[in-house]
Parts: structure tokens; C-alpha cells; sequence
């Protein structure tokens, strides 16, 4: 360690260099993130228009929407094994064409078949990204700020988001009738799908100019090109030494497989149960379903409906914002300290919007709810200190820790299984949310997932070992309780 470092002044010239290097390859690589918010949000403006113009039954255009959900868990499920093949960068490359031929696809649909179709293709590009833009961040970034980078795919998800929101709010009001009518000769709604192109031809000369990861290099054989991207890309001071610590932790002599990750708990490594437990309780805590009755929880506090676009806006604002919480912080509390805070906030909030639930009363001849004077505000203020309290930590640090807790050798294949996982909880959820909430009622739904909440407080504090400042390298062996600090 540095004197400078030792009495906190300013890092070292190389130290400089080398996060700046990182922080832009980070960028570079999370663009896939922002095309993976984006096209998961993009058809909300669309849905309508295309129900309309297909003549679409409710369950035939939900089954359109969430489809590409399972397209996300076939995606990420190949990803790992793909890029321990073919390398990280051309992973990212193929991810940008199936997101370009998505948005072409779509656009120009002419029935729902094809259009869900295109879907598929689409969400197999968001699982692929999913993996493979975290697991190349974690691999190019120093062990100090590795949680901040890493964070940096969750705050281009939510900007993805935003940037959908916006895009679908353009075209409804440029066109003539809004998103169901025409804009320079063609349907608004087809406009809005094939925005995504213009981010997704992005990533992919992005993909083709960034170089590609080092560990991958080594563990390819391929050292004295990682030497050049740690020395050259990076401005590693040590990239010699780095290179050899990589080579040792990645010590085989076969080809990495999805055989790595067997183990003798139910067939597989505890390890990557952890990962795959992370990734189901992300979703299980309900954060793509608790606006579901938004507009309900905003006319039960004196808005008009007109102005649901306005607070869907304010909402898409706040995600991203409260990213920012976890980019400051992730590297100076660490990664259970925020993802137990987030636990606790989200059972605060959840609690409240079942509480407010337990009053309310379903509207006659109609499906809507209403909440008694007082119980509207109630619900409001929970579901945004959900909002908050998941952006802050669970949003971001899940997929920090999934980019870095696996040992070097079976990282790509963790991540890709972990990710598999997320995607086909988020599926489970989508599609029981209506029949809970219908057959069910609202408060029990939301109860269910207060005590997800609950329970993700408990995994982290007993199952999550801290991985903040620890080496890749040292991931998984007796190092990892005492961070090692050499860095990048």
C-alpha cells in the first residue's frame, strides 16, 4: 500500500488511470443493461394499440407481454457456457443483434404470432445480457470499486426504463390518435418497438471496440494478450502478477462446463445455491407486480387519472435515483450490510401497503378498489418506500454479487444458472399475481410478499458471505474473510 493511500490522500497517477478505464469499459458493458430495461418496458406503451389493431383476447396479449420472460431464462441460461466458449466481448455482440433483429422484427409484425415471436428473440437478448454484462464488469473492474461499476448494470436498467417510458410518450404524442394511430405512415406503436434499434446497433460497435476480458484470455491460454489488456486497457501496475494469479485460480484441464457447478447439495454447489436463492427472492418480493394497482393507489389519494403518465414518470425518476444510493455506497458498507437495510425497508414498506389493503373495499359493479379516507396515503407512501428500499439494494447488489461471488472457474456458468433462475421467477410471479389478487385478495398477495422480505433478510445475514474488496481470484477459498488488496 501506497503512503498516499495509507493517509487517504489522492491515488496514485496508474490507480487513476486504471479506474478511469474501468469505469468506461463498465459504461461500455452496461448498455446492455439499458437495452434490457428497455426492452422489457418498451410494449407497455404498445399493448393497447396491438390488442386493438389483433384483436386480441386479455390472455392472448398477456401471454405476448410476459413471453419474453421465458426467452430471458433460455438466454441466460446459454450465456455462460457461450461466453466461456466464444469470449465475453462476441456474447455482447450476438446480444445486440438478437436485440436489433427483435426491434426490427416486431415493428413490422403483420400477425400476434410473429410479434411473439420476435418477443422470444428479444427476451433471449435481455438474458444473454443479463449475464454476460455484470460477469464482464466484475472481470475488468479493481477489487475497491468493483461494487460501484458493478452497479452501474442496475442504474442502466432503470435508465433503460425511463428512456422506454419517454420514447412510447414521444411517439403517442407526436401521432395522430396516440399510440393506436399513425405517425409519418406508420402505426405509433410500431415506432415504438423499433426505437430499441438505435441503442442496440450502440452495443454492438461497442462490443466490436472494447476489449475483451482478461480472465477469459487466461483461462483460453491466451496470456500474453491478457497481459496487454490488464497492462494497456487496465493500467494495471502488477499485470504479470495478475496474470498468474488468474492462471492458477482457473488450474484444469478441461473445458469449463455446466458440470463445474455440480455438488453435493441436491446435485449442486452450495455456492451457486446461494446465487440461484439471491435471484428468486429478488423477484419474489413482488417489485414487477406492486404497480399493478398503481393508478388505484393514486386516485385513492386524490389524483386524476389523467395524471397516471406524469406519476408513472416521477416513479421511473425515483428508481433511478435511489440507484445512485447503492453505486455511493456498495463499496464502503459493503454488500450484506445494504442488502439487510433494503430487507428491512421493503418489509416496512410491503407491511404497510397490506395493512392499507386489509381496509379495502372492491367498488360495486366494478373492479376497482377503494381505500377509506386515510388508508390511500397509507398505501402510497409503502409502495414508494418499496420502491426506494429495492432500488437502494436488492435492485443493484444482487446483481453486483452474482458478477463476483463464484469462484473464476465457474463464474460464467453460476451466473448464467442464477440468472436463469431470476427470470423464471419473475415468469412465476407475473402470471400468479392476477389470480391472487382476483381469487385471492390483494392484502394476502401482498403479505406473501412481506414475508419474502422477511425471509431475504434472514438468507443475507446467515448464507451472503461479504465479498467487498475481495480478489476474483480469491472468491470461494480462505482468503475471501480476509480481502486481499492488491488490485488492478
Amino acid at each position: 500500500m501506497s503512503s498516499s493511500e495509507q493517509s487517504g490522500g489522492a491515488a496514485p497517477p496508474a490507480r487513476r488511470d486504471s479506474n478511469r478505464k474501468a469505469v468506461a469499459l463498465a459504461l461500455a458493458a452496461a448498455v446492455g443493461g439499458f437495452l434490457f430495461g428497455f426492452d422489457s418496458s418498451v410494449i407497455n406503451g404498445a399493448v393497447s394499440a396491438i390488442q386493438g389493431q389483433f384483436e386480441l383476447t386479455s390472455f392472448i396479449i398477456g401471454f405476448v407481454v410476459a413471453v419474453a420472460l421465458l426467452g430471458s431464462a433460455v438466454g441466460a441460461w446459454f450465456a455462460g457456457t457461450l461466453a466461456d466458449r466464444i469470449g465475453r466481448t462476441r456474447v455482447m455482440l450476438v446480444s445486440a443483434i438478437l436485440f436489433l433483429a427483435s426491434a426490427v422484427g416486431s415493428a413490422f409484425a403483420f400477425t400476434p404470432w410473429d410479434l411473439t415471436f420476435w418477443r422470444v428473440v428479444g427476451g433471449v437478448a435481455i438474458g444473454i445480457a443479463s449475464v454476460i454484462a455484470p460477469a464482464y464488469i466484475a472481470e475488468i473492474s479493481p477489487s475497491k470499486i468493483r461494487g460501484r461499476l458493478a452497479s452501474f448494470q442496475q442504474l442502466a436498467i432503470t435508465l433503460g426504463i425511463f428512456a422506454a417510458l419517454l420514447s412510447d410518450a414521444f411517439f403517442a404524442g407526436a401521432a395522430d390518435g396516440g399510440a393506436s394511430g399513425t405517425f409519418a405512415g406508420l402505426e405509433t406503436w410500431r415506432w415504438m418497438l423499433l426505437a430499441e434499434a438505435v441503442p442496440a446497433v450502440v452495443f454492438g460497435i461497442l462490443a466490436l471496440l472494447i476489449p475483451e476480458s482478461p480472465r477469459y484470455l487466461v483461462a483460453k491460454g491466451q496470456t500474453q494478450k491478457a497481459v496487454a489488456v490488464f497492462r494497456d486497457s487496465l493500467h494495471a501496475r502488477n499485470a504479470d502478477a495478475l496474470v498468474q494469479a488468474v492462471r492458477k485460480s482457473l488450474q484444469r484441464e478441461d473445458e469449463p462446463s455446466m458440470r463445474d457447478l455440480r455438488g453435493p447439495r441436491l446435485g449442486l454447489q452450495p455456492i451457486v445455491w446461494t446465487g440461484i436463492i439471491l435471484s428468486v427472492l429478488q423477484q419474489f418480493v413482488g417489485i414487477n407486480v406492486i404497480f399493478y394497482y398503481s393508478t388505484t393507489l393514486w386516485q385513492s389519494v386524490g389524483f386524476d387519472e389523467s395524471d397516471s403518465f406524469t406519476i408513472s414518470v416521477f416513479t421511473a425518476v425515483l428508481n433511478v435515483l435511489v440507484t445512485f444510493v447503492a453505486v455511493a455506497f456498495v463499496d464502503k458498507v459493503g454488500r450484506r450490510k445494504l442488502l439487510m437495510a433494503g430487507s428491512a425497508g421493503m418489509v416496512l414498506g410491503l407491511g404497510a401497503v397490506t395493512l392499507a389493503f386489509t381496509q379495502a373495499a372492491v367498488v360495486p359493479g366494478q373492479d376497482d378498489v377503494s381505500l377509506p379516507t386515510g388508508w390511500g396515503p397509507v398505501a402510497l407512501v409503502g409502495a414508494n418506500l418499496f420502491v426506494i428500499a429495492f432500488g437502494a439494494s436488492w435492485g443493484p447488489v444482487v446483481w453486483v454479487l452474482l458478477g463476483e461471488m463464484f469462484p473464476n472457474r465457474i463464474r460464467a456458468a453460476a451466473l448464467a444458472v442464477a440468472a436463469a433462475a431470476q427470470w423464471i421467477a419473475n415468469f412465476v410471479v407475473t402470471v400468479t399475481f392476477p389470480v391472487l389478487s382476483q381469487d385471492v385478495s390483494l392484502w394476502a398477495t401482498y403479505l406473501i410478499y412481506t414475508v419474502f422480505a422477511a425471509l431475504s433478510f434472514l438468507f443475507v445475514k446467515t448464507k451472503v458471505v461479504e465479498t467487498n474488496g475481495v480478489e476474483l481470484e480469491d472468491m470461494g477459498t480462505d482468503k475471501q474473510s480476509a480481502p486481499a488488496r492488491v488490485g488492478t
